[in-house]
């Protein structure tokens, strides 16, 4: 989502000296009139495409992980030597640079790939030859984050079987976490907006059925039914129906200037509406409602955010990152009308349950979502406050998978089963799915899901990244300044890391990952119950 690039740093085309790049150490720098980033890795150098391929995040400013390099935004995770994006929320490749060493120097001479975004067919994570699932077919219920990112990497792998994706929704897969941030804002253009361009689907063999209504599974047949009459034969299926937005239950819910914030449509009839509005109330304090609320005020509406708790975010984040969030937002000209919840609304206002009525020409609700489960215990899948899957996001019922918002899995890095309703997650959840798919397709073993669930909240001009699942904590340290928009907050229960927050301390943030990713301890060598 970069803008116009600024180049910064040497120009590598010409060279820099091997003594000005420490083993371990990266260089930003351009060639050719791009951004590159030149990393040096023992005694082998490498360059590829400087900024990421999600939100054009600066990569230099990063993390080196043996031949692997992580951007600092939102952990993204290129390949050194491919230039291949490894791990969401990045999907596409950055270019790879043929670098020239030549005595003390070393130089970049010229673009390998030459377009950053190459076909997902087009790469070196293919599986052996007799083993790529021609005859087999893939069925995937879910389009979304998850579900998009299984087709993609079944594909990346060589599978040639087929692949249908199944969705009820009109339009391409989309980037979701933008619709309550600068797309809502005003800032990001819809061409932002799709994960793919639509004939990149076709091109690369997926059949994306948009507007498909999925009725009924038959784990026993293998087959989907369809709301038109059809239905879809499987040899595996992967279930990613994610989630809902809670819906109130109070006079006026259903008027037309009332919104909830789920999908690319409601986002652009937030727009639409907000272009004709002055003043908003948002109910609700979660992450939705407040990204909602600063995306409305850089539209210069009046917002009012109605909540029931004593600060925003408090029981995730708890008291200090409550008060610091409330203040940046009426820093902002938010009101906060806090202990309270709405008894109606009219077409003018907001009533709440102290009698006290607050105009409004839009409405928005955000009170949290609910997974979509329905289909899974139809099924009769094994349910545990979700999907329970084991650690190969694999069912009670072999061959059925799950990804995303309605999975829940066994987390090593806590001991525990969580489900989370978190982006990154569900598209690397939706990635290790597909391995899995693909691996047992050709009789290779499965691998686990262990990734540390990430993720981030954008408020105005400030991100809180957030690493690690903590339901509940005993201690919170602090490292840095809230008020100076510098610190890092760690979450401790017994002693243990169960996550840590961050603003502005993008390494931080990294490192946190990285220690929660080569933990060892107790919790991970503690045995926890198969589905």
């Amino acid at each position: 989502m970069a803008g116009v690039e600024k180049l910064s740093g040497p120009d590598l085309g010409k060279g820099v000296s091997i003594g000005d790049l420490a083993d371990g150490a990266m260089l930003e720098g351009h060639a050719e009139g791009e951004a590159v980033l030149l990393a040096r890795n023992g005694d082998e150098f490498f360059a590829i495409g400087g900024r990421c391929s999600h939100y054009g995040g600066p990569l230099a400013e990063g993390v080196l992980v043996g031949d692997t390099v992580r951007c600092p935004w939102h952990h993204a995770c290129f390949n050194l030597r491919t230039g291949e994006a490894q791990r969401a929320p990045a999907l596409n490749p950055v270019a790879r640079w043929e670098v020239r060493r030549d005595g003390g120097w070393v130089t970049v001479v010229g673009k390998a790939v030459a377009d950053p975004l190459a076909p997902i067919g087009n790469v070196a994570e293919q599986p052996s030859r007799g083993g790529r699932g021609t005859g087999s077919a893939i069925v995937i219920v879910g389009a979304g984050a998850a579900g998009s990112a299984a087709a993609e990497i079944a594909r990346r792998m060589g599978f040639e079987g087929r692949i249908t994706v199944l969705d009820g929704e009109d339009e391409a897969p989309y980037d979701r976490p933008n619709l309550s941030k600068d797309y809502l804002a005003g800032s990001a253009p819809e061409e932002w907006i799709p994960l793919r361009l639509p004939d990149s689907y076709r091109e690369n063999g997926i059949e994306l059925m948009r507007g498909a209504r999925v009725t009924a599974i038959d784990v026993a047949r293998k087959s989907v039914s369809l709301a038109d009459g059809s239905s879809r034969d499987w040899d595996r299926l992967l279930l990613a129906t994610g989630a809902e937005p809670v819906r109130l239950s109070l006079a006026g819910a259903e008027l037309p200037h009332v919104f909830t914030l789920r999908s690319l449509d409601d986002s652009r009839a937030i727009i639409a509406r907000a272009k004709i509005s002055k003043r908003a109330v948002v109910i609700g304090a979660s992450f939705i409602g407040l990204e909602v609320a600063a995306s409305l005020r850089a539209r210069d509406l009046e917002v009012h955010v109605v909540a029931p708790e004593e600060r925003p975010l408090e029981k995730v984040m708890g008291s200090a990152i409550g008060d610091f969030i409330r203040g940046l937002h009426e820093e902002h000209g938010v009101v906060f009308h806090l202990g309270q919840t709405a008894r109606e609304i009219d077409g003018q206002s907001v009533v709440l349950q102290d009698g006290q009525r607050i105009a409004a020409d839009l409405v928005v609700v955000g009170v949290g979502v609910r997974p979509r489960l329905e289909l899974a215990e139809r099924a009769g899948l094994r349910m545990d406050r979700g999907v329970a899957v084991n650690e190969e996001l694999e069912t009670s019922v072999p061959g059925v998978f799950v990804a995303g918002d309605i999975a829940r899995w066994p987390d090593p890095h806590s001991g525990q089963r969580i489900r989370v309703e978190h982006w990154v997650v569900a598209q690397r959840q939706g990635q290790a799915a597909g391995r899995n798919i693909v691996n047992g397709l050709s009789g290779r073993p499965a691998e686990r899901f262990d990734g540390v669930p990430f993720f981030w909240s954008q408020h105005y001009d400030l991100s809180l990244n957030y690493i690690g699942h903590a339901e509940r904590w005993d201690r919170i340290d602090i490292s840095g300044s809230l008020a100076d928009r510098d610190c890092a907050l760690t979450y401790r229960l017994d002693g243990r890391v169960m996550a840590v927050v961050t603003l502005f301390r993008d390494q931080a943030s990294l490192a946190a990952e990285m220690a929660m990713e080569s933990d060892h301890g107790a919790t991970r060598r503690s045995p926890i119950a198969e589905v």
